[in-house]
């Protein structure tokens, strides 16, 4: 009888050997699978926490004002608010400009109509400016007419002479003036006019590169 076999046991209850059985406690897979279940949790959680954070500190989380500024920001685009709208503005041959010449040159304003007739503008008077502007315009010209055109047949006669100051008065009706200077040359090149008022007409977003990033 071996000495691992109980007093008064023999026979099928025998113990025989000389090594002791391994008793091993059940697993409790539950246990296992739950602690795998808390621990992706709480590293989903963690991950959702930073994102978050990362969001609100690069101003992402925004989205009240996605639709603004900070998307043309995002996409390196520049609003130009200020521009006028291309659906306001006349075409050249909706627009009477009246030339006038407030130099001491002959002829000159009746080349310019002439130039700006070809260009598809309507033209109205032409002859000497008015007293309020002869022989005291020092610049290029002055681009003139009521306020109502500031923002529609200014802005497409300006494409005609870039370097043109701006001006409105009190005038009823929709012509406008162009008073040559004495600085006055030439209409500027009819390609490069051609290419603003094409411009002015179909505005396109501007990207804006910034070197340092920031400005968004």
């Amino acid at each position: 009888m071996s000495m691992l076999t109980p007093p008064g046991m023999g026979g099928k209850y025998r113990i025989t050997g000389d090594k002791y059985p391994r008793m091993r406690r059940p697993r409790r897979r539950g246990r296992l699978v739950f602690a795998t279940v808390a621990s992706l949790a709480a590293l989903s959680l963690v991950g959702w926490g930073t994102l978050q954070l990362i969001d609100v500190f690069s101003g992402g989380g925004d989205e009240a004002s996605a639709a603004g500024p900070k998307a043309n920001c995002s996409a390196g685009v520049s609003p130009s608010p200020s521009a006028p709208s291309a659906a306001a503005l006349p075409a050249p041959a909706q627009i009477t400009v009246n030339v006038l010449n407030a130099t001491t040159r002959t002829g000159l304003a009746k080349r310019t109509a002439a130039e700006l007739k070809k260009r598809g503008f309507k033209i109205g008077d032409v002859g000497n400016a008015t007293t309020a502007y002869d022989k005291k315009v020092k610049g290029t010209g002055i681009l003139l007419g009521p306020s109502s055109a500031l923002k529609t047949s200014l802005p497409v006669l300006g494409t005609q002479l870039t370097a043109a100051e701006t001006q409105t008065d009190t005038r009823k009706g929709a012509d406008v003036d162009l008073i040559i200077g004495a600085a006055f040359k030439n209409l500027t090149p009819r390609a490069s006019a051609d290419k603003a008022l094409t411009a002015l007409t179909d505005p396109r977003p501007t990207a804006t590169a910034s070197a340092s990033g920031k400005g968004c």
